[in-house]
């Protein structure tokens, strides 16, 4: 399809759905077209949990560096006055840098940065009219995971803008911090970067340390032990308190999130590579089998959850255990927030009985229990503001203001290897809001056990509609065995891919 078509059919059918004159599976249908994933198209992430560190000695003590400021105040003397904008959802790097960090660079630079933090479909709707409109209204671009095929030709490759403006380019900026597993299952399409890494939620395994210690159990090394544990703690504390959890709810893209991390983790794939669904062969089969006794040691309300019911679940204390994203454990470690402060610990996720590999897979799918979530920031090719959004790119996404953001803002992943080593970094593994002391596993679980859906125009609708629907159907009663379910599930996708 044209660009100039692309662009015009992009904001028409998002325009469309948000006006609710299209129905959601029509919707998912023709964006999935032009490749926009399911996160892509808010049709699954609602509120992120996210903790804000509050303390005034601590803005205090975390200030930005002084010969970074230095270099602002000098690069940007000529587009003092300039009014940048960026649409965003609500992540830990965003709104720490619009509610704690952005004034020091408008400060250092005499340039203004509105950013609008919206729901994420809102954020969808933003950036594609602006695409469509050429008018740049937007001078950078907050880009999902799975918008990086649909807007790469949107946006400016990081790698030309340092190396084609010297003049602009930030010393010690150093592209190749960013870790690579981030680089490429985030920020490239092709042989193009779209933007660089900005944010990175991934599964990692978090569990009650005093309820484990209590009937001497480990961390979980196998998804099997994760069982076991469930089951014991399901066994002697329910009602009251139940092994682990999940994020359940029919027809939610929460569910299918759920889903690969057990079929990943037991050697299966979404497809193979002939294209083909295999959700529903021998190992795939086995996941469901697992899932369905796992699923016995959850409270009963996970029905009903996506990942924020999940998270509360154990930040309340009902749930011993989750496999989720690792953005909600400095959530839990604060002590104004929830009954859970100090208690929990953090582990990779449970090892695979076995891993496809990628040339075993299709369209790109990466197995791993680890299943990650991230987004990246990129400069608009339609902004009147190129130098200018550059420059606050760089800021934004350099290590020391990382290091400010993972402090600050919730002890959130950085996506650069210097930050996780960062003395400020460290200093905040404690106990408390803003906790740091995830990090390491975070760090792990990114470089040896991350996963990744596979990238096709269709996955919008299989990921948000076909898949957890047949899910919720399975674990509602409305199928004989998890083979009935899987194959009527393969079906519908079958169907969905023909057209």
């Amino acid at each position: 399809m044209k660009d100039s078509l692309r662009k015009s059919y992009l904001a028409s059918i998002t325009d469309k759905f948000v006006r609710g004159q299209m129905g959601r599976r029509d919707f998912l249908r023709a964006a999935g077209k032009l490749g926009l994933g399911a996160s892509a198209l808010g049709m699954g992430f609602g509120n992120r949990p996210f903790s804000m560190v509050s303390s005034a000695q601590a803005a205090e003590e975390l200030t930005p560096n002084p010969e970074i400021l230095a270099w602002l105040k000098d690069v940007a003397k000529p587009f003092a006055g300039t009014t940048l904008k960026l649409a965003t959802e609500s992540t830990p790097p965003s709104n720490a840098i619009n509610g704690q960090l952005k004034k020091y660079f408008e400060e250092a630079t005499g340039i203004k940065v509105e950013i609008e933090v919206l729901p994420l479909e809102q954020v969808l709707q933003k950036l594609t009219l602006d695409v469509a409109s050429s008018l740049g209204t937007y001078d950078l671009y907050y880009i999902d995971q799975s918008w990086a095929a649909s807007f790469s030709q949107d946006v400016f490759d990081p790698r030309e803008q340092y190396s084609g403006k010297a003049d602009l380019a930030m010393p010690n900026y150093n592209l190749d911090d960013f870790l690579p597993a981030l680089v490429d299952g985030i920020s490239k399409y092709e042989d193009r970067w779209v933007g660089v890494p900005y944010d990175i939620p991934i599964f990692i395994m978090i569990y009650r340390k005093d309820i484990y210690d209590k009937f001497s159990l480990k961390a979980p090394e196998t998804l099997e032990e994760l069982y076991s544990n469930s089951k014991i703690i399901t066994e002697e504390m329910g009602p009251t308190v139940y092994g682990t959890s999940g994020q359940m709810k029919s027809g939610h893209y929460s569910l299918e999130c759920d889903w690969t991390a057990w079929l990943w983790g037991h050697g299966g794939s979404i497809f193979g590579p002939d294209g083909q669904f295999t959700g529903n062969d021998e190992r795939g089969i086995a996941a469901m089998e697992y899932w369905t006794k796992l699923k016995a040691t959850m409270p009963p309300g996970v029905d009903g959850w996506t990942w924020d019911g999940q998270g509360q679940s154990v930040a309340q204390g009902v749930a011993a255990s989750m496999l989720s994203w690792g953005e909600f454990f400095p959530y839990f470690d604060d002590p104004t927030q929830t009954k859970v402060s100090g208690l929990c610990e953090v582990a990779v996720p449970p090892r695979a009985s076995s891993l496809r590999t990628v040339k075993e897979t299709g369209y790109g799918e990466i197995p791993g229990v680890g299943h990650q979530g991230g987004s990246s920031l990129a400069v608009s090719r339609y902004s009147k503001n190129v130098d200018a959004a550059w420059i606050f790119m760089q800021w934004a996404t350099c290590a020391d203001t990382q290091a400010l953001i993972t402090t600050l803002g919730g002890g959130t992943g950085p996506t650069r290897a210097s930050v996780y080593d960062d003395p400020r970094v460290l200093s905040h593994a404690r106990v408390g809001a803003g906790t740091t002391r995830h990090l390491p596993v975070v760090r792990e679980t990114i470089a040896k056990h991350m996963g990744s859906e596979p990238d096709l125009p269709e996955w919008a609708q299989l990921s948000s509609d076909t898949i957890p629907v047949g899910l919720g159907k399975y674990f509602a009663g409305n199928y004989g065995s998890p083979k009935e379910a899987m194959d009527d599930i393969a079906k519908q996708v079958g169907e969905v891919l023909k057209g």
